[in-house]
């Protein structure tokens, strides 16, 4: 990529510079002849007005002229000269290549001619047809000697053009190689590669991009590792104590009870329940977790969800208040999609809210969005935590045993749920203050 563009640099180089030093070639013969036809005019005007002024008539001009009439003559030849002069009534005085001796000449080439004046008064013309031969060889030096300027100014030009041209093809090249680098890395696994942002051009975005790219893929890679690793620890844990109890009681160590028993159900259904959430959870993350959307009214649906944990939190002494929106709010959502959501946070909630605590659900409407918002006030958490809290398997106390908060993925559920139906989810909390969790929606 580099030669390429140094070499695309050095023919546009090339190209322009070829232009510009025709172009001023030509420009600059052309108006030096221009000069010299100009500064002969001017001079043969003035030696015609000299000659009419002493001699009061145009008699013997030629033979007065015959030096400028042989410009353009050869050795022993008499030809007539690069110009003709004409009196005041337009005939021909002085012949030329075009215009013999005593021919009377018309007004539009009169018009052409150069007037002749003595005194104010015009005398006659002079006509000029073909430039003069330049005779004087300092003429042909300095076209010589700015030809040679041109042609060096060319050459420094090509050289200025190159070296920059070098300077900056590596400037562009070199981001675009450390990202070639950083991919090649990142191919064998490296994750996390960084590069270097040196502008706000395109370049600057695309190291920018790959930055933020690479960040969330190291990241992903992290996260994938890490659960695997928690997918692999909930899982030991009840299967050891299913395996445990079986083979104890097998064994005769315990005793076929009713309550040992009850031990392996308990963790079987932990099991079960386990296995479903990661089912949800990667059906969700392949965009296949069905939802069926329908008109539903959401304050109806909490009535239900609160009539349904009503009795768990009498159990815990907690009150469950719902503050529901003005009148009938009908949505369009699946209902036992976000019944899920719901029952997930509530769940946690009943958990981590004391005895005589307090649970709050509000739905209001705001614009064309729709906002369920669960308060508790139970210990809450940190400004740091609550980033994490809807994380697969994350918890806030990480010493706390697994019987006492099931999986972890109840949260993280939730969020791909209220995604899938275009909405937002997210929580809001200080310590010893309790945990707010929003839900918005849109209501179309």
């Amino acid at each position: 990529m580099t030669s390429k563009l140094i070499l695309a640099f050095l023919v546009i180089s090339l190209i322009s510079i070829g232009v510009i030093v025709a172009l001023t070639h030509f420009a600059t013969n052309r108006e030096f002849n221009k000069f010299i036809l100009d500064q002969r005019e001017a001079e043969l005007v003035d030696e015609l007005a000299k000659y009419y002024e002493e001699h009061g008539t145009w008699d013997g001009l030629e033979t007065a002229f015959i030096g400028f009439s042989a410009d353009q003559a050869g050795p022993g030849e008499n030809r007539p000269s690069f110009f003709s002069v004409a009196d005041a009534n337009g005939r021909v005085i002085l012949e030329s290549f075009q215009y013999k001796k005593d021919d009377i000449l018309a007004a539009a080439a009169l018009q052409k001619g150069v007037q002749i004046q003595v005194n104010g008064e015009t005398v006659g013309y002079l006509i000029l047809e073909t430039p003069p031969e330049r005779k004087d060889p300092r003429e042909d030096e300095f076209l010589q000697r700015l030809d040679l300027s041109l042609f060096l100014s060319a050459i420094g030009t090509i050289l200025f053009a190159l070296f920059f041209g070098v300077i900056l093809s590596r400037n562009i090249t070199n981001p675009v190689r450390e990202l070639t680098a950083a991919t090649h890395a990142m191919a064998d696994g490296k994750f996390g590669q960084k590069v270097s942002v040196h502008s706000k051009d395109e370049i600057g975005k695309l190291a920018e991009s790959f930055n933020k790219m690479s960040e969330d893929l190291a990241q992903s890679f992290d996260l994938r590792k890490q659960m695997t690793a928690d997918i692999a620890h909930e899982l030991r844990t009840p299967l050891s104590l299913i395996i445990g109890h079986a083979e104890a009681v097998n064994d005769g160590v315990l005793p076929p009870t009713r309550e040992n028993f009850e031990i392996i159900r308990e963790e079987a259904n932990r099991l079960e329940q386990l296995v479903n959430d990661l089912r949800t959870l990667s059906l969700a993350d392949a965009g296949e977790l069905s939802v069926e959307f329908q008109q539903v009214d959401l304050n109806r649906l909490l009535g239900d969800i609160q009539a349904h944990y009503l009795h768990q939190f009498n159990q815990k002494r907690i009150t469950l208040d719902i503050k529901p929106a003005p009148g009938i709010l009908n949505t369009r959502f699946d209902p036992v999609r976000i019944s899920q959501v719901l029952t997930n946070i509530l769940d946690n909630a009943l958990h981590y809210t004391p005895q005589d605590g307090r649970v709050e659900i509000e739905v209001r409407q705001e614009g064309k969005n729709v906002r369920i918002v669960i308060q508790d006030n139970g210990p809450g958490v940190t400004n740091q935590e609550v980033d994490h809290l809807f994380d697969r398997f994350y918890r806030a106390d990480p010493s706390r045993a697994r019987d006492d908060g099931g999986s972890g993925l109840g949260l993280a559920i939730a969020k791909s749920i209220i995604e899938m139906h275009h909405g937002r989810i997210w929580a809001e909390s200080e310590k010893d203050r309790g945990l707010k969790v929003v839900i918005q929606l849109p209501l179309v």
